[in-house]
């Protein structure tokens, strides 16, 4: 990958739905060599997919959570995550932590709701968050990288 390529997957996280017109006029390439740049750097995985950014407080998901485990059983804490419709993210972790989940929930009492469901997996510690500072990051571009 060269410095042209990490652009294009900034310009990407930046806008998905950027047209490759665009995206070539911003990299200083022709429309049909960003579109075969573009196509591997999806062959390569470097482009897992495309997805919305969607707003959860529209879906009246005010709640967002950090829900740290001390897990006694991470293989069934994992599945029991990855089947609840509240979980948006899990990362299981080293240290005395060992799992996190991250939840998006309709009120105070569903998120009491998926903790209680839980608790069989390990004991929890949950973070609701205040505010968020999120954005997308591509890492930046090295020469001992290519």
């Amino acid at each position: 990958m060269d410095r042209i390529d990490y652009e294009i997957l900034h310009q990407l996280q930046s806008n998905a739905k950027m047209s490759m017109k665009d995206l070539a006029v911003t990299v200083h390439l022709s429309a049909p060599a960003v579109i075969e740049r573009v196509k591997k750097l999806e062959e390569q995985g470097a482009i897992e997919g495309y997805q919305a950014k969607v707003n959860l407080k529209k879906l009246n998901r005010s709640i967002v959570a950090l829900v740290l485990f001390k897990s006694v059983d991470c293989k069934s804490l994992a599945h029991f995550c990855n089947s609840h419709p509240d979980v948006l993210e899990c990362y299981r972790v080293a240290g005395e932590i060992s799992y996190i989940a991250k939840i998006a929930t309709y009120s105070v009492e569903t998120l009491e709701q998926f903790i209680d469901k839980a608790m069989p997996y390990g004991t929890p510690s949950t973070n609701i968050v205040l505010s968020s500072n999120e954005k997308a990051v591509v890492l930046p571009y090295s020469i001992e990288g290519v």
